[in-house]
Order: structure tokens, then C-alpha cells, then sequence
């Protein structure tokens, strides 16, 4: 498992066309455009976000705090590929997801208020 470096780019200063860029290219060099469809994106999504609710599995509710190093780069990593396929679902639609997500909270706020 890759250590993570903090010299790293931050959320501070990486756009998110930035990170679709990163999967977009990914995808590009290994010549998986034709396979990445909404559908499969999309199952993929789903896939790995069931990796990782299984770090958490009959478990009670566990505090950040609580895991060790090694737990936490494990969680990294399935955070890091539902991401990514959920970054390059939005590219592969063509959503802006700053635009989407403003959208969605701003419907959050009137179904949920204060």
C-alpha cells in the first residue's frame, strides 16, 4: 500500500476538472473509453463503495479517530476508487459537478431545514 505523501497535491489546491483530467487520462493511456459507459461506471460506483462498507461491517460506529494508520489508508483507497469512478461517470455525462452538487444541497436545504 502507497504511503501518502503530504507534499502530495491537497483538496486546497486541485480543481475538480483537475481530477477528472487525472481519471480521464488514466482511462485514455489503457485505451478503456469504449468500457467506460455510464452503465459500468455507474455498477462500478456501486461495487466499490460495497469495499468499502465492508471495513466497517459488524462493527458499532467507530470514531475516526479510533482506526489505526493502516485501517485508514485501507478506507483511503476505496474513498479513492469510488471517486474516480464516480469522477470519470461525471466526465463520460459531461456534469459539472460543482453545478450538480450546488444543485443538490440547495434541494437538501428546502427538504431538510434548519
Amino acid at each position: 500500500m502507497q504511503e501518502y505523501d503530504r507534499s502530495d497535491p491537497s483538496d486546497i489546491d486541485t480543481t475538480v476538472a483537475t481530477l477528472k483530467l487525472w481519471t480521464d487520462q488514466f482511462a485514455a493511456e489503457r485505451n478503456w473509453e469504449n468500457f467506460h459507459t455510464a452503465k459500468n461506471l455507474s455498477m462500478s460506483v456501486a461495487i466499490e463503495a460495497a469495499e468499502l462498507m465492508e471495513h466497517f461491517q459488524w462493527s458499532e460506529s467507530i470514531p475516526q479517530r479510533d482506526l489505526s494508520e493502516l485501517e485508514l489508508a485501507a478506507v483511503a483507497e476505496e474513498v479513492a476508487d469510488v471517486l474516480s469512478y464516480l469522477l470519470r461517470l461525471a466526465s463520460v455525462l459531461e456534469l459539472d459537478l460543482t453545478k450538480t452538487l450546488r444543485l443538490k444541497m440547495a434541494k437538501n436545504a428546502l427538504k431538510y431545514p434548519i
